[in-house]
């Protein structure tokens, strides 16, 4: 079974304001396959193995919010095309709410929903090895996925558990920006990503480490979008870590779209 691995900088923890904590526990719980790491009033701790990647807090009556800058999708890398397999199969056993699913020759991904309207993408990597380059450039698509075969990755074995293995972690962050010079600007000169590619005019993909990409971002609901409320369910900030070393203590940033960032080791 082929596993990943990726060395920092690289997205770490991911915290996100929900309305109502316990639906939230439940549904990354039972939905998505993660394990509840500890809780401290109404923030949650959840993760794979004994790695937390995403907080929970919980704010009574938040809203979903689409017309805001913030959270697109967070996007949870699970280790290898059978452990897809298994949270493809857990969903359609029990009817997940999947919104859409894509092959994008460097991935394979599942996109859902939370109950509070947070978007979730849920993928493995190819490995470098198969990713296609033209001219320098990194080649990425969105195109039909192959569930048969990747449902194939589960005969002949036991019933699957849908609890995500350890070695999961948020792979990517997808937001929802103001304007798309401002964002590129911000991540490649003050938090140091390369630009990979421009998807048209509205849509960026930054990275480290020539990783297809760490961060997304679009203008697709509209430009210059301003900040989500403090009454909506919404994206509260999310993490960077770098490598051991590089810098002492934790470091805030905020970004152009009022998106706070968390540079930590």
């Amino acid at each position: 079974m082929t596993t990943i691995t990726m060395p920092p900088p690289r997205i770490g923890r991911v915290a996100l304001a929900v309305s109502d904590l316990e639906r939230s526990v439940r549904f990354y719980e039972d939905v998505i396959g993660l394990t509840l790491i500890g809780r401290e009033g109404e923030t949650a701790r959840m993760g794979a193995g004994e790695y937390d990647f995403l907080q929970l807090h919980g704010q009574p009556g938040a809203r979903p919010v689409q017309q805001a800058a913030g959270l697109y999708h967070f996007a949870i890398l699970v280790p290898s095309r059978h452990d897809l397999a298994r949270t493809l199969y857990h969903l359609l056993q029990n009817d997940g709410p999947i919104s859409g699913f894509a092959d994008h020759n460097v991935s394979e991904a599942i996109y859902l929903t939370d109950p509070d309207g947070h978007g979730i993408e849920i993928y493995r990597d190819r490995p470098r090895s198969e990713w296609v380059y033209r001219g320098g450039q990194l080649q990425m698509a969105t195109d039909p996925i192959d569930l048969h075969g990747i449902l194939g990755e589960l005969r002949g074995g036991p019933a699957p558990s849908h609890r995500m293995a350890a070695g999961t972690f948020v792979g990517h962050i997808h937001l929802q920006v103001a304007q798309i010079p401002a964002t590129e600007q911000f991540y490649k000169e003050t938090l140091g990503m390369d630009l990979l590619l421009r998807y048209g005019q509205r849509a960026t993909f930054m990275s480290y480490n020539g990783y297809h990409h760490h961060l997304g971002a679009n203008t697709w609901a509209g430009d210059n979008l301003p900040p989500a409320p403090e009454d909506a369910a919404r994206l509260l900030w999310f993490e960077i870590v770098r490598p051991a070393g590089a810098a002492a203590g934790e470091q805030w940033f905020t970004d152009p779209s009022g998106i706070r960032v968390l540079l930590a080791e």
